[in-house]
């Protein structure tokens, strides 16, 4: 221990400072000896006596882009090191020291040490990593049949990489054909071999393609005259539910090159022409209820209608239900339909259904069958259901449900109750999702009358709660919110990528 000794006592001449340092002796130490030095003036401060560190990165790992790598760095403290990085458009570091490449380039990784009350702050270091191209996954182009193509006339390739990513197009013999880069839309531009290419450049995750080719015949036309009727139509609804784009698959001339296309809507009101598919049609406020048929038009005249083609759109969808008994989990159905705009109908409605009552993650419910379909009560869509088995059956019949109609918490025993087996205890229950979808919109917020028409029930063995299954409803339509309290929270529509 350590302690101030004097033979004399202090001169009278001595500042308080010091007379209170001799005074406290060894106490002065367990006391406070560092502040009582610095309030002296003149003495150490906390930052003069902490001690100096030095940082030290590891070995660089490789880093591959699209991919992560662990860096690592020490201090001569002993203290841990923070990670950031100095290039964000190259790449992103976590605090821990995990990088992940985003594009080519040098990734410049900053480590830090902040220092405590022994040690001052490190200097920052930094280290350089070159982002490599190597390691990317491979991927293959397919053509599809090659279509016929006749003199003048039009014609679409097909192509898909094994990637799912979009592909390019181009031809070879451009004296032959030319081809719409984006569509795959041909044009046969004389007679002989038409060579289309397709291509696919790759990104973070896939390196570019091996490009590979499809020939198709430009063949002479059948007799002189108008083009005939164009075949194989696509539509489905454009940027927005007030527009359609129709692609045509294929178009005989007639012998005289196709200058353009006419779109007319059916039932007959709305109308467009253009050069080359595809064709962009806007419907004013929606373009529900109409389908198409489009006419091919060359130096002779306009050729016959094609067969009407209906305008179909892929969407997906997530329902919550919020579960207060439960929480933080809720009720969720995530799944995908089909839109068919010109007749109002929605088809292939399947998803997943969370089960609250389970740990986190949730288990879910496959909803594979699309069951039900009907007008809703304010007129403005339908509400479609997804079912887990091949039936509707999930309620034990009463009250009119047909053993599947939301109703009030009562009537929510399992089917065949109470002779058939419980499903918690090896029966076989049921579960559904019913989802609303805006026919003319389905984008389109919910309004509340809207979403209160959702509902969902689950009679499988994790849904169960003695002989009543778990659903969710809304009082205001059904006489009562679902068995544990559950109601429709949210339904957001968005249109598939």
């Amino acid at each position: 221990m350590l302690a101030f000794i004097s033979p004399n006592p202090w001169p009278a001449g001595a500042g308080a400072c010091a007379r209170a340092m001799h005074q406290a002796g060894a106490a002065l130490v367990a006391t406070g000896l560092l502040s009582l030095l610095s309030a002296c003036g003149g003495g150490l401060s906390p930052a003069t006596l902490a001690k100096s560190q030095t940082l030290q990165f590891g070995p660089a790992p490789a880093l591959i882009l699209g991919q992560s790598a662990q860096v690592s760095a020490t201090a001569s403290s002993g203290l841990s090191v923070s990670f950031s990085s100095l290039t964000a458009a190259v790449c992103q570091v976590l605090d821990s020291g995990r990088v992940t490449a985003l594009s080519t380039g040098n990734c410049v990784v900053a480590a830090n040490q902040a220092g405590n009350a022994d040690y001052q702050p490190a200097p920052q270091l930094t280290q350089s990593l070159a982002v490599q191209t190597q390691g990317l996954a491979a991927q293959s182009i397919r053509f599809g049949s090659a279509p016929a193509l006749t003199l003048g006339g039009s014609a679409t390739v097909t192509a898909l990489a094994s990637s799912g990513l979009a592909v390019q197009f181009g031809s070879l013999t451009p004296q032959v054909c030319s081809v719409d880069a984006t569509s795959g839309l041909v044009q046969g531009l004389a007679l002989g071999a038409c060579t289309v290419t397709a291509d696919q450049a790759g990104n973070s995750l896939y390196a570019p393609a091996a490009q590979v080719a499809q020939t198709l015949s430009v063949s002479p036309a059948t007799s002189v005259g108008v083009p005939e009727a164009p075949t194989g139509l696509k539509a489905s609804l454009g940027t927005d539910a007030r527009t359609v784009v129709i692609s045509i698959g294929a178009t005989a001339s007639g012998g005289s090159p196709i200058t353009g296309y006419r779109v007319s809507s059916v039932p007959a009101g709305l109308s467009a022409s253009a050069s080359a598919s595809p064709i962009q049609v806007s419907c004013g406020t929606s373009c529900a209820g109409y389908a198409w048929v489009v006419n091919a038009v060359n130096a002779l005249g306009t050729g016959p209608a094609s067969e009407a083609v209906q305008v179909i759109t892929d969407y997906q969808v997530t329902a919550t239900f919020y579960e207060p008994q439960t929480q933080p989990n809720n009720s969720i159905f995530t799944g995908s339909f089909s839109l068919n705009s010109s007749t109002r109908s929605v088809s292939g409605l399947s998803g997943l259904l969370t089960e609250s009552m389970t740990d986190t993650p949730m288990t879910t419910v496959p909803l594979s069958r699309q069951g039900v379909h009907y007008a809703d009560s304010t007129g403005t869509g339908v509400l479609v259901g997804a079912f887990y088995l091949a039936t509707n059956n999930t309620f034990v019949v009463a009250h009119g449900n047909e053993g599947w109609r939301p109703g009030v918490a009562s009537d929510a025993r399992y089917y065949g109750y109470p002779a058939a087996a419980n499903p918690s205890a090896g029966g076989v229950g049921n579960a559904y999702a019913l989802v609303f979808v805006n026919t003319d919109d389905p984008s389109a917020a919910l309004s509340s009358a809207q979403l209160q028409q959702t509902a969902y029930a689950d009679c499988t063995a994790l849904g169960m709660m003695g002989a009543s299954c778990m659903t969710g409803t809304a009082a205001a339509v059904y006489g009562t919110v679902g068995t544990m309290g559950g109601y429709p929270l949210s339904q957001v529509v968005v249109r598939k990528p």
